[in-house]
């Protein structure tokens, strides 16, 4: 009798046993069909050992109450007698509810359990086929099917069988399935069957003997003419007999289903017809295929009807596969395809995916097939349709290192391992890991994690991904590495030829140079070759996902010549998770970065993510700060403004590189969404950068020449992009420059002094020299370049008061104090202000002068040969065309609305649209074009090292900017239509807000 308030002895134990229910387990313990055997410690130790003893207790319940009674008995002795039995049945009962319900419905089925003879340990095709062979109907067929699943699954949850050796079976019963549905179709219509030879040929994993509990079944149909039959009615015979095959093995009866069977693989997918001849078969694939169906058919094997005729296909096929490798963008189209699976995985379900998300199960089969594809074509030997097999050839042929397989091996086996637990439970096909600890709990104690198994199980999970994460990628590119490193004794490694072959696959274009950059690099013992040996195979991705391989390999050799034995370059690179990325993408992006990198190698450093300054842009005031804390220690002026140019290229680097990173993203962080942002960015910190710059540099100027004080009041103004905040890489310093003598100085002095600081302040900052010179345009000044350089303040009031063209109104909208005395330059600002902003706004004369000087400038500024509608500048819908429209409304409404008062065109454009004088959706239209535009030019001179206005003609440089806008590699044409198409858009909106059609 058990004491009120303390528990019974048989609950402690129920506990002790891994019962989460102790008291629904003592009651069915209690039951009539236990009272004999309820205290039997057999009993309890071998349920306790299971996945889930609850369940299986309770699967155990339904199954005894299921038997006759004198069949009752007899297993319930066999049970306790019989250790194999005891330990599948209720192994098997406590890892599937689904097994369990079969079970209680078919109730001698147990009896599969009992034989344990050698032969039954490893079934083949022939031994399921025998199992199945009374079935003749698809509702037997289902009741067969489980009965097998029933010893297989035996088997793998009592560990008489490993994950491969369970994957076989799984797939060698499906391969028995599929000729018994195909045979009962056959019965039932004998004079289909009499036309048509028809092959199933299996692909996916059931193709690679590798398959799940619960799996599409991938196939597809080849189908001919049985002696000297129509083709077109042998092919609908034959399409009838495999219609029907599929439905018995997919549809849903009294039984449930198998497994749908999934023939959208086929050529053109579930658009084509579901047979098609060999010799469609090989017509398609010579012409039409696309690179992941050459994937797809590495799994193909025939396995059900005309066994000869899928011979003949795989045969057909084969060299077809080898030479897949081969196609243009081979490996960017399938890491691009696996990105994609990624991608459209739901983002509330992608930290549970256990097949597809990051680290799955697919990262290993997609890495392993890449490498077959690649190195199939010489190696005979890496044919091999199972995954685990296949990687465990390309180890022992050098094309992976021993290491990494070993260590994907056991990931891969582990995740498959989960993914077959949580499918058995229910027979249902999923990829999640569940979320219920329950069922955690359940899944870890089947795979041996008994002590903390939800904990354990987790733990282990993530371990394994994190491995595969790691692996996938360094895979491809660790064994480059070891061909040209020194290697242990016996270590197999990359012949030269399949280094070279696994380089043409990345997009490098001359592998013999990459390859003696990779043994500079790599080769010999000293520490730090041991970290270019760690860093190398993730850089080496990382570059060939640029449109420049080639370059971003050359110039990381450059850098790491240059810092080589500075010990905290390559530590940084180790240690700092963004640097290593961000100095991949900015090496391989185009000549300008890594120009700008090259002259001053210590600029690595920006690209941390610590806090040595990262890539975050450098206010106005902090850059003049800095320019002028150099300019005082300097000796003399040249040296201030070398200094000052060296502060310009450093913040020059660091703008560029960032403007990289943000248009390619990066691992951890997307590319930056909103363009606009990006273009303002630069726009905004070239210009800060270029004020500063000019501020020292006057100082400089006037300190050597005169001193702390100028003879005279001097101020620079910016002008054109300049004035507006949008300088781009390549653009000139558009200024005007003005003085005003103080009062009683001699005004001849006063001028000379400042036409000196002029000339010298060019002629400082053009000095060849490491650093880009810094040019400045002055021919936006009164008179252009037949007037003085330098005006005074009345001089400029006297010119604009009786000489002032239209034009230069329009440009002095732009016009923005920048550098010198600053009280000068607000006094410039007020005195172009009826100028710039006319009160009433302008007169249809004055537009019609502005719309006849765009017009003119349209058709004499064209560079001859230019193709217009790719110019982003003059062409229609380019630059020219937005900023015309929208300093054209500026002229007319600027006086009215205060918000068009800017010198930005971003600004002045929604200012526009805000005052009701444009429409959303027109403005819209215009910011888009002039963002692309504006992206576009920057582009060219990150890809090109120089200024251009249209796309280049070199068909790598093209893909470079294409790259940098966001189209990945073979989608350049789709880049030059999306720029015609937002182009052409936007001329329509220039035609009728400025030409007024």
């Amino acid at each position: 009798m058990t004491v009120p308030g303390r528990r019974s002895s048989t609950f402690s134990r129920l506990l002790r046993h891994g019962f989460t229910d102790p008291s629904a387990a003592e009651r069915l313990l209690d039951s009539e069909e236990l009272m004999h055997v309820r205290d039997d410690p057999v009993l309890l130790e071998a349920l306790g050992a299971t996945a889930d003893p609850d369940l299986a207790l309770l699967g155990l319940v339904r199954l005894l109450e299921a038997q006759p009674g004198p069949t009752r008995r007899e297993l319930l002795d066999t049970l306790i007698a019989a250790k194999p039995l005891r330990d599948r049945l209720l192994g098997v009962l406590g890892a599937s509810a689904a097994l369990g319900d079969h079970l209680a419905r078919h109730p001698r089925d147990w009896e599969a359990l009992v034989t344990y003879e050698p032969r039954d340990l490893h079934p083949g095709v022939e031994e399921f086929e025998h199992g199945l062979s009374e079935a003749g109907d698809p509702v037997a067929l289902r009741v067969a099917y489980r009965r097998c699943l029933l010893s297989i699954a035996a088997r793998d949850v009592c560990g008489t069988t490993d994950l491969a050796e369970t994957a076989a079976e799984l797939a060698d019963l499906a391969t028995a399935t599929l000729r018994a549905a195909l045979a009962i179709a056959r019965a039932a219509a004998p004079e289909d069957a009499a036309l048509c030879r028809l092959a199933v040929i299996a692909m996916g994993k059931c193709g690679g003997h590798e398959l799940n509990y619960v799996s599409d079944v991938d196939v597809i149909f080849v189908g001919e003419g049985l002696d000297g039959a129509d083709e077109d009615k042998a092919l609908r015979s034959a399409t009838r007999l495999a219609s029907h095959m599929m439905r018995i093995c997919s549809e849903t009866t009294v039984e449930g289903s198998i497994w749908p069977v999934d023939a959208n693989l086929r050529p053109e997918g579930r658009n084509g017809p579901l047979v098609r001849t060999l010799s469609s078969h090989l017509a398609y694939y010579q012409r039409w295929a696309k690179t992941w169906e050459f994937q797809a058919l590495l799994k193909a094997r025939p396995v059900a009807g005309d066994i000869e005729l899928g011979e003949e296909y795989v045969a057909a096929l084969e060299p077809l596969v080898w030479k897949a490798a081969e196609r243009e963008n081979f490996v960017a189209d399938v890491q691009k395809m696996r990105r994609r699976v990624v991608e459209n995985i739901p983002a509330a379900e992608i930290d549970r995916e256990l097949k597809l998300g990051p680290g799955g199960l697919r990262d290993v089969e997609f890495a392993v097939q890449l490498l077959q594809l690649v190195h199939g074509r010489a190696d005979a030997g890496l044919r091999i349709g199972t995954t685990l097999d296949a990687l465990q050839a390309l180890a022992a042929g050098g094309y992976v290192g021993r290491a990494d397989a070993v260590q994907l091996d056991e990931a891969y086996r582990f995740l498959r391992s989960m993914e077959h637990r949580i499918q058995l439970y229910r027979l249902r096909r999923t990829h999640l890991v569940p979320e219920d600890e329950a069922d955690q709990r359940r899944i870890g104690r089947s795979l041996g994690l008994r002590v903390e198994p939800v904990a354990e199980l987790n733990r282990e999970w993530r371990r394994h991904a994190a491995v595969v994460r790691r692996l996938h990628e360094k895979l491809f590119y660790r064994p480059l590495l070891d061909a040209v490193a020194q290697l242990a004794p016996g270590e197999a490694r990359l012949s030269p030829e399949a280094a070279r072959e696994r380089l043409v696959a990345l997009g490098y274009n001359d592998p013999a140079a990459a390859l003696r950059h990779l043994e500079a690099l790599a080769s010999g013992v000293t520490r730090k070759s041991a970290i270019q040996r760690t860093l190398l195979p993730v850089l080496l991705g990382w570059f060939a996902d640029s449109a420049d391989p080639d370059a971003g390999l050359l110039n990381f050799r450059k850098v790491s010549d240059a810092l080589g034995k500075t010990p905290w370059y390559l530590r940084l690179l180790r240690d700092e998770g963004a640097a290593a990325e961000n100095l991949a993408r900015v090496l391989s992006a185009g000549r300008l970065a890594p120009d700008l990198l090259m002259r001053a190698p210590e600029a690595v450093a920006l690209l941390g993510d610590g806090d040595g300054g990262g890539l975050a842009p450098r206010g106005r005031e902090h850059l003049e700060q800095e320019i002028l804390a150099a300019v005082r220690r300097a000796e003399n002026a040249q040296q201030a403004v070398t200094a000052a140019r060296g502060v310009r290229r450093r913040e020059l680097f660091r703008t560029a590189a960032a403007d990289i990173v943000g248009s390619y993203g990066t691992e951890t962080q997307p590319a930056e969404a909103d363009e606009g942002a990006l273009v303002d960015r630069v726009g905004a910190a070239i210009s800060d950068l270029t004020a500063a710059t000019l501020a020292g540099t006057l100082r400089a100027v006037v300190r050597e020449g005169w001193g702390d004080t100028l003879p005279t009041r001097f101020a620079i103004i910016g002008m054109g992009r300049f004035g507006g905040h949008e300088l781009g890489y390549g653009s000139d310093a558009d200024v005007l420059f003005v003085h005003e003598p103080p009062e009683g100085a001699d005004e001849r002095e006063a001028s000379d002094a400042a036409n000196r600081v002029v000339s010298e302040m060019r002629r400082l900052l053009q000095i060849p020299s490491a650093d880009p010179p810094l040019l400045i345009d002055a021919d936006l000044r009164p008179e252009g370049k037949s007037g003085p350089l330098v005006r005074t303040l009345n001089s400029y009031e006297a010119y604009y008061r009786r000489w002032s063209l239209g034009w230069e109104s329009q440009a002095l909208l732009r016009a923005e104090p920048v550098a010198g005395d600053a009280e000068l330059g607000r006094r410039f600002v007020e005195l172009i202000a009826p100028l710039r902003y006319p009160a009433e706004g302008l007169g249809e004369d004055a537009v019609r002068e502005i719309r006849r000087l765009k017009a003119r400038m349209e058709s004499e500024r064209m560079p001859r040969g230019a193709d217009p509608k790719l110019h982003t500048k003059l062409g229609p819908g380019g630059l020219s065309d937005v900023e015309w429209t929208v300093q054209l409304l500026q002229l007319q409404h600027g006086w009215a609305e205060p918000g068009l008062r800017t010198t930005r065109t971003r600004e002045a454009l929604a200012a526009a649209c805000a005052a009701e004088l444009i429409s959303a959706e027109n403005a819209a239209i215009l910011d888009e074009a002039w963002v692309l535009a504006t992206r576009v030019r920057n582009a060219v001179m990150l890809v090109r090292g120089r200024a251009g206005d249209t796309f280049p003609s070199d068909g790598r440089e093209l893909a470079a900017v294409g790259r940098y806008l966001g189209y990945s590699d073979g989608h350049v044409g789709d880049m030059l239509d999306a720029y015609r198409r937002s182009a052409r858009r936007a001329r329509t909106v220039v035609e009728e807000l400025f030409y007024g059609a």
